[in-house]
């Protein structure tokens, strides 16, 4: 999302833009090192979820075991949709930063 700051950067010239695009370069990574991490994270959960499964000797204490993990792996597919689309979108900022600059 462009916002007034942005734009001011834009007005101001290249040094702004080049900056921005660096924060933009930065947050890109960030985001694909929270996406790798959160991606182990939920396969690690599902291991674990398996290997609760597989040694079932107390089942009321496996299913609420098995809950917990589902509701953990929801919500870190969930976290990791939002990074994804965040992702996007920062890319799509990027994007158009780089094409309006050009038209400079």
């Amino acid at each position: 999302m462009v916002v007034k700051e942005d734009i001011k950067r834009i007005v101001r010239g290249p040094n702004d833009l080049e900056e921005r695009i660096e924060q933009l370069e930065k947050q890109k990574e960030l985001l694909k090192f929270h996406c790798k991490k959160a991606g182990a994270r939920i396969e690690e959960l599902e291991e674990d979820l398996v290997k609760a499964l597989a040694g079932d000797h107390r089942v009321a204490e496996s299913d609420k075991i098995i809950m917990k993990k589902m509701e953990e792996i929801e919500q870190l597919k969930a976290d990791l949709t939002r990074a994804k689309e965040d992702h996007q979108y920062d890319n799509l900022v990027h994007q158009k930063e780089l094409e309006d600059l050009r038209k400079k």
